[in-house]
């Protein structure tokens, strides 16, 4: 059996879009499936517009979302030589003529052409007439006089093309550099590549390309083009509906994984399942149940999927993944048993690292610097809930060891003791806690504080009065 081989090749004229990073997903788990190989390609051939810049950010985001290549990155502004090659070779054997037509000619062709209801094309006035190289000139495939081109799209399904709707393309310019489809042909041939996904926005591309191949004497390869993604009004995609780039999402805090199971599932499904690890995406797709049809992009089902996957992995793993987002937002970072305790108490409550981190900023700033939200303050602080406060004080000074296990029991004995409700007195503990009625259980909120924070804390909300509010 052939070894399954696909490829993804970005240009590097600006950063890792979602369009791009679901087709390089979609191309790395069919090779990954198949046990094959994964190829990446940087085709800079557009040297106005290419940037290193770009090339550095595209190779850090697909590192990032662990996409990961199996030879070193081919580039396209190194492999003049081999189009050279491979358009002499069709020279030789008569699938290519030298063009001395100029683009004022060829688009006075192609108005004719439109002034009579035809096809606007280039007639062709150069096929036989036997030039040689000169200065202006370009090199064309002649492509058959008549036929079908056709092909079965892994998405589309079946595919053909009347050789009449085309016309004989340029594959060298007058620059000496090949066009698109003629340098692609020739890279994907030279990595053995078996497998192309690609686009929909390249179906055009692909019965020229299969002249090529069959003109270079080259096995075609499978094809398979996937509609574009639109946003949520089923119009093309848009910054605000989520068109931005991978590096954008890493740093708003969403996790790889997430990302990867988000776009894998957007135009590929296997049965009804949403949520699925890396090796399951391996498992499972095969280059079937891929959608002809133009999938939308929900930028909050993206978060619902990225909240599922920070909630699912290991706290430690949580803990080491949020920790350059504190940094980021200069709060002191606690210990690592600290940091893995707000992870424990905030991760059902955010849906990105970056909003996680956020979330610890009450629990990582000292008493001094804690404000009252006025509205609870007003209703669970004051004279009222002194005698619970000095309480609370005493318990928690004395709990040992000050574990979340042991200041539970102890909140929970000083309830029952004095008959009181849970509803009552847990309102008071936790405005003093986080100086407002929100947070995780009261009793990890008191151990990721520590013992003197903790105590701290109680003593400025029993200092608190409406007039010295906040």
């Amino acid at each position: 059996m052939t070894q399954v081989v696909t490829r993804f090749a970005p240009s590097p004229t600006g950063h890792l879009h979602i369009g791009g990073a679901r087709t390089a997903i979609f191309s790395w788990l069919l090779a990954r499936h198949n046990g094959g190989k994964f190829h990446l390609r940087i085709e800079d051939t557009d040297l106005a517009r290419s940037r290193q810049e770009y090339t550095d950010s595209i190779l850090a985001s697909m590192q990032w979302l662990g996409l990961d290549w199996d030879a070193p990155p081919m580039y396209q502004t190194q492999r003049t030589q081999a189009y050279d090659e491979a358009v002499e070779q069709l020279l030789r054997t008569g699938h290519a003529y030298w063009c001395a037509c100029t683009p004022e000619e060829v688009e006075a062709m192609r108005e004719k052409a439109r002034a009579e209801g035809t096809k606007p094309r280039y007639d062709g006035r150069c096929r036989d007439r036997g030039l040689g190289k000169a200065p202006g000139s370009c090199v064309r495939l002649r492509l058959p006089d008549r036929g079908v081109i056709a092909f079965r799209d892994m998405v589309k399904g079946d595919i053909g093309v009347d050789v009449a709707e085309l016309d004989d393309m340029v594959i060298r310019r007058a620059d000496g550099m090949p066009t698109y489809n003629m340098a692609v042909v020739v890279d994907d041939s030279a990595l053995g590549v078996t497998h192309v996904l690609r686009g929909d926005d390249h179906i055009s591309n692909t019965p020229r390309q299969i002249v090529l191949y069959q003109a270079l004497g080259l096995p075609v390869p499978i094809f398979g083009h996937v509609p574009m993604i639109l946003g949520s009004n089923r119009q093309k995609l848009s910054k605000r509906d989520g068109a931005r780039a991978v590096i954008e999402y890493e740093q708003d805090g969403l996790l790889p994984d997430a990302l990867v199971n988000y776009l894998a599932r957007l135009g590929w499904s296997h049965g009804n399942q949403e949520l699925f690890s890396r090796e399951e995406l391996v498992e499972f797709f095969d280059g079937t149940n891929l959608n002809p049809s133009a999938a939308a992009f929900d930028p909050a089902k993206l978060d619902w999927c990225n909240a599922q996957h920070m909630r699912s992995m290991p706290l430690e793993t949580l803990a080491d993944r949020v920790r350059p987002f504190v940094e980021a937002i200069g709060l002191q970072i606690p210990g690592e048993r600290a940091l893995i305790g707000l992870c424990k108490l905030f991760r059902e409550r955010a849906t990105t690292l970056k909003a996680l981190a956020e979330a610890f900023r009450p629990l990582l700033i000292g008493s001094r610097d804690l404000a009252y939200a006025a509205k609870d303050a007003t209703k669970h602080l004051g004279e009222t809930a002194g005698p619970h406060l000095a309480a609370f004080a005493e318990i928690f000074g004395q709990c040992e060891p000050f574990t979340a296990d042991a200041l539970d029991a102890a909140f929970n004995a000083y309830v029952a003791d004095n008959g009181l409700q849970f509803k009552t007195v847990a309102p008071v503990l936790r405005t003093a806690l986080m100086g407002f009625m929100g947070g995780g259980h009261l009793d990890l909120t008191m151990e990721v504080l520590g013992r003197e924070e903790t105590l701290a804390r109680l003593a400025k909300a029993a200092a608190w009065r409406p007039e010295v509010a906040g």
